[in-house]
């Protein structure tokens, strides 16, 4: 059996930090650190602690700049869309930021029945999604245990509207796992586990965590390595920024990466990048212990961009529309969108909605309005699931992702799909600006690329959907 032990080594940290300072004051250092950003490899330790403390303007603009190019390089201008789906708000934990904590009497709660999880799904493609990140808190029905969110998935996928409309791809938001539940769960067809340590700061993580399983911080921290173990081999992590300093999390989050790629020989799918927003009845919610400005959370996620470049980075609509167009031109590959954060939410007005959330949003648009936002900005709004059905996870979509030629597949996939949600979807307006832009798009293809695009947008425009390479 594996020894079970805090990999998260907070003294090295802390010394790392404190070297990072004197080297970000090296102009020259600093810059050998962005030309090593061009070979698409992983940053050591060392070098992320140096771009965590540059505080020059000229220099975070060059760690913009770099962040940008490495985005371009792997993901093209495509942005993948997903919705949370929310089916539980009851749990056994008391975290202090979060609403759906066990004490907080202050929130509305659910748990959605199947007829209700279909009526969910129903609204979300009548919007035109195709991904969702199911989510639940840490207390399932007590009749049913975990086999509740099994069920769940399945209903998901059972939701069909019409020819190629349905749910195509279920991410999955739970507690941690054995690896033999792990096990069942990837079985029902999953396609990433996304898990957040929230805090690697044990003293951090005690401090906020006052009650229930979460307490346990080795176990949450050990639930990746039971996924990998149980045949997951798509995993996302996260840190939740604001309970403690986001450069130490930045650390901490990349020697987790390590651990991971030395024990499985790849580390995350994706990395989310949520930070505390206020949430009823979560005191620490309202005042973070360490807040983090606009300015710096830009440059985090920049920082993660160059550190792991070809891991999936998650922007949700905790931020507002203005900062999500910037983040989008600093790393970010992921959004959602006209999202809810509390079960039955997409059922429900929004005064009726705002009762029972897990925390505030900041942005509240519909997904039709994002998606022609993402056109404006020359973003390819994408609602691909080819990956996962086609194999192309884990090891596999590592091999693509590394050197940049996933974009090779992702790129078609994503303007076929872009299609679909016009036709099936968009209002005029966006529909309008989608052909426009699809039209437009396509002049920028070499030959080969262009006529593989042009075939699956052929299919799309005869009536077929899911159709991908």
């Amino acid at each position: 059996m594996t020894e079970i032990y805090n990999f998260i080594d907070h003294e090295k940290i802390d010394s790392l930090l404190e070297e990072g300072k004197r080297k970000a004051k090296d102009f020259k250092l600093v810059r050998e650190i962005l030309a090593k950003t061009k070979d698409l490899e992983r940053l050591p330790l060392e070098d992320v602690a140096v771009l965590v403390n540059v505080e020059d303007p000229e220099l975070v603009d060059e760690i913009y700049k770099a962040a940008l190019w490495i985005k371009e390089q792997i993901y093209g201008n495509r942005i993948v869309i997903f919705a949370p789906l929310y089916i539980s708000s009851y749990c056994k934990n008391d975290c202090l930021y979060c609403a759906f904590r066990v004490s907080n009497k202050d929130v509305d709660r659910a748990a959605l029945t199947m007829e209700q999880i279909k009526k969910e799904i129903e609204q979300l493609l009548k919007q035109g999604h195709k991904r969702v990140l199911l989510v639940a808190g840490e207390a399932y029905p007590p009749e049913k245990g975990l086999e509740y969110v099994f069920e769940a998935i399945d209903t998901i996928y059972s939701v069909k509207l019409g020819e190629g409309i349905n749910i195509r791809r279920i991410n999955v938001n739970i507690a941690p796992l054995t690896v033999e539940e792990f096990k069942a769960l990837k079985e029902h067809h999953i396609g990433t586990y996304q898990l957040f340590q929230e805090t690697y700061h044990l003293p951090t993580y005690e401090k906020v965590h006052v009650a229930g399983p979460k307490r346990d911080y080795l176990w949450r921290l050990w639930a990746m390595d039971r996924a990998f173990e149980a045949g997951i081999d798509d995993v996302g992590m996260g840190v939740l920024f604001g309970l403690y300093d986001w450069r130490w999390e930045l650390l901490a989050l990349f020697m987790h990466v390590d651990h991971l790629e030395e024990c499985f020989g790849m580390g995350p799918h994706t990395i989310s990048v949520p930070r505390i927003e206020p949430a009823v009845g979560a005191p620490i919610s309202e005042n973070p212990p360490y807040a983090v400005s606009d300015e710096e959370f830009k440059r985090l996620v920049a920082i993660i961009r160059l550190a792991v470049p070809y891991t999936g980075m998650i922007l949700s609509t905790r931020e507002n529309p203005q900062m999500r167009r910037e983040a989008l031109k600093l790393g970010i590959s992921q959004i959602s969108a006209g999202s809810r954060t509390n079960p039955g939410g997409y059922s429900l007005s929004e005064e009726e909605y705002l009762k029972g959330a897990q925390f505030s949003l900041g942005d509240h648009r519909p997904l039709d309005e994002v998606v022609y936002d993402l056109l404006d900005m020359g973003f390819t709004p994408s609602f691909c699931t080819a990956c996962y059905r086609l194999g192309r996870t884990g090891l596999d979509f590592m091999e693509l992702a590394k050197p940049g030629d996933i974009k090779y597949k992702c790129e078609p996939n994503a303007m076929s799909t872009l299609l679909e949600y016009l036709i099936d979807f968009a209002s005029d307006k966006t529909r309008q600006k989608g052909m426009e832009f699809i039209e437009n798009k396509i002049k920028t293809y070499d030959e080969r690329q262009k006529k593989i695009v042009e075939a699956l947008l052929e299919k799309v425009r005869e009536g077929k959907r899911d159709v991908y390479v």
